[in-house]
């Protein structure tokens, strides 16, 4: 960003921005301590960047010194140089020019996740797992910058990929287009009258295509619905309050939000006339449903036009709005929380108050408040959205968590694609030898879980080494490991049809596309089998949305 400045002294004007910026603070009580603090933060910028022995980067000090800022307050406010603001219009809008892929970053690698269909990078051959080592002329081993942004350009740029499968080099060339993800990736009948809609985000495009996949649904002969928001992080507010629409009448408050600025306190009602005011309706969430879809799944569940199915969502009762600082930059902040149709709130974090370790404190169930619904049925605040119906299916495991967040899953996917590469689109079927083959796999990697126990016991011997006792707990430390590995052991037995199952979808994806998994789904997920048994019974649908 500010590269060509090098050693000049650069005027913190960000910083001056973003501290002045939608603020809500009484002007006469902190405009002195404000302005003595940015002071004092201009003066050690220009020094440190006049005295320190080596060459710095003013742009990177500014960018890591506002970034570390803003990691005090919550994980939603955040700074955005140029790339960033870029990156953060894609995900609202959609649309972006690429190679038409998920890519991810781990231990500076860059991973191709998940290819999308029909796009450059599927054309091109790629394949989730495949490692990129070079684009172009520069090879990411020496790049330092996010290598990610190479693979974006304009419309049909040519460019050169190497990457690595397996342990070999190959090569190929691709042409960037404009890629659309799809807010609604999918939808279909799941048998004569109940349709089924996976609303995956809540971008520019969500209402609408909600909205279609439902007439179209309708017009097949749906006359049931399930809205499948399981994953679903959010997005846009007012696409929350949108989708709603589809389903409540016009005028309707669905959610308001308040602020300590009072240019933020808003009452956001539907403004459209519904699709359909009477299909029965049955929302599925999850722990990792948030945000806007938890708008979605508590608004209609506050105003008892829907059932919720599932586990306890995740409990982001926030609203962030980006603010445009100066040269192309941006903050996104926190600005208010919202609230429900009954009134609740159901963030579950508190960041005002942590715990030692600096970490937020969750919400204590025993502090949740009780709101009723229109028809005076009991909900609660602080934690999420609760089910109408809880599956136990639907809450995912510790373990299971860890081996998704790691890769376990994916990397042994990975492998097991490249051992089996003609399945096409039979539905793979992990048997007990895989499962075993499974856990040989994660200890011939050296898995490691990092359990919040796992990361305790390693900082223990970090500070065993300093205090130069490692020696002599040796034995007792060596012994601690083999019992975690035994518990580690006995939790992956233990929930072994759930990490067949995690298998199980994965491989769908990598052979027949995320298209493919959903299709799946609708035949053999059991939260949508049970959502459609619900949907059928008439009875007791309504006795779930009385008091």
């Amino acid at each position: 960003m500010f590269k060509r400045f090098k050693k000049k002294y650069v005027v913190p004007a960000v910083a001056a921005g973003l501290l002045f910026t939608g603020a809500g603070f009484t002007y006469r009580d902190d405009f002195f301590e404000i302005a003595k603090q940015i002071e004092i933060f201009t003066t050690l910028y220009k020094t440190v960047n006049t005295n320190y022995v080596d060459e710095t980067n003013p742009g990177e000090l500014m960018d890591k010194a506002i970034k570390s800022m803003l990691a005090d307050l919550d994980p939603y406010t955040n700074y955005f140089n140029e790339a960033d603001v870029a990156k953060f219009k894609i995900n609202n809008t959609g649309e972006y020019t690429g190679i038409g892929a998920m890519i991810s970053r781990k231990e500076g690698k860059l991973i191709v996740q998940e290819p999308y269909k029909d796009y450059p990078a599927d054309k091109a051959g790629l394949k989730a797992g495949d490692e990129i080592i070079q684009i172009g002329d520069i090879k990411l081993a020496d790049f330092k910058e996010d290598a990610s942004e190479l693979l974006k350009g304009s419309k049909n740029t040519k460019i050169n990929l190497k990457y690595l499968r397996q342990g070999k080099t190959y090569s190929t060339d691709l042409t960037l287009s404009e890629v659309d993800v799809k807010a609604v990736p999918y939808f279909a009948m799941v048998d004569k009258t109940t349709g089924y809609i996976v609303l995956s985000q809540f971008n520019a495009k969500a209402s609408s295509e909600t909205k279609s996949a439902l007439l179209d649904l309708k017009g097949q002969g749906a006359t049931k619905i399930i809205l499948d928001l399981r994953g679903n992080p959010g997005g846009l507010l007012n696409e929350a309050v949108n989708i709603c629409s589809l389903f409540v009448k016009e005028g309707e408050v669905i959610v308001t939000t308040k602020s300590k600025n009072e240019k933020y306190n808003n009452t956001y009602k539907t403004r459209t006339p519904p699709v359909d005011l009477d299909i029965p309706v049955a929302v599925l969430v999850d722990s990792k449903s948030a945000s806007a879809s938890e708008i979605v799944s508590g608004a209609l569940q506050d105003l008892d036009r829907a059932v919720v199915v599932g586990s306890r969502s995740f409990g982001k009762g926030l609203v962030q709005r980006p603010l445009d600082l100066t040269y192309g930059t941006q903050v996104k902040v926190t600005i208010s929380r919202y609230y429900t149709p009954s009134g609740r709130c159901i963030q579950a974090l508190d960041y005002t108050h942590k715990d030692a370790d600096g970490k937020a404190i969750r919400v204590d169930a025993k502090n949740y408040n009780t709101f009723k619904t229109r028809n005076g049925r009991s909900v609660q605040d602080g934690g999420g959205i609760q089910p109408d119906v809880e599956l136990a299916e639907s809450k995912q495991s510790a373990i299971a968590d860890a081996l998704l967040r790691k890769d376990g899953v994916f990397d042994f996917a990975t492998q097991y694609y490249y051992k089996n590469p003609g399945l096409g689109t039979k539905i793979p079927s992990i048997t007990d030898a895989d499962f075993d083959a499974f856990k040989a796999f994660l200890k011939k990697e050296k898995f490691e879980f990092d359990t919040e126990t796992e990361k305790a016991v390693k900082e223990l011997l970090v500070t065993a080494k300093k205090e130069k006792v490692d020696e002599s707990i040796k034995a007792e430390y060596a012994a601690l490991l083999s019992a975690i590995q035994k518990s580690e052991d006995k939790e992956l037995a233990a929930h072994k049809d759930e990490i067949k199952q995690l298998i199980t979808d994965e491989l769908i994806k990598r052979y027949q596309y995320k298209e493919g998994l959903y299709k799946y789904y609708t035949t053999s997920n059991s939260e949508i089998k049970k959502a459609t048994v619900l949907l059928a019974n008439t009875t007791e649908y309504n006795k779930l949305l009385k008091k």
